[in-house]
């Protein structure tokens, strides 16, 4: 599967790899994999280190990650994205919405 995700210990943090590909077939395998994380203050960290390539779909599905996590009092953080999905999330200007850690 190409979306894993990592829980802390305490299940106050989230981590959510995506490997290779991030579009629309990754679609209900990442909602699954943050939907069900409820906690107040859960942190959210999207692991884009082995993506390869995100399209515009992508970019809608981390909006939605964000929104969850902000309605649950938590936040999101995208953490080492390669060159070429650091360059799409510059020009879509994600860097003002959040946290992104190379």
């Amino acid at each position: 599967m190409a979306v894993k995700t990592y829980i802390s210990d305490d299940n106050k943090q989230l981590s959510i790899q995506v490997d290779e590909r991030f579009d629309f077939s990754q679609h209900q395998h990442f909602r699954d994999a943050y939907n069900k994380f409820t906690a107040k203050g859960t942190l959210f960290t999207l692991d884009l280190s082995q993506t390869q390539y995100m399209d515009s779909s992508a970019l809608g599905m981390i909006l939605l990650l964000k929104d969850h996590a902000e309605s649950i009092g938590g936040e999101i953080v995208i953490s080492k994205p390669s060159d070429s999905v650091n360059k799409i999330l510059e020009i879509a200007q994600f860097h003002r919405l959040m946290t992104i850690e190379s």
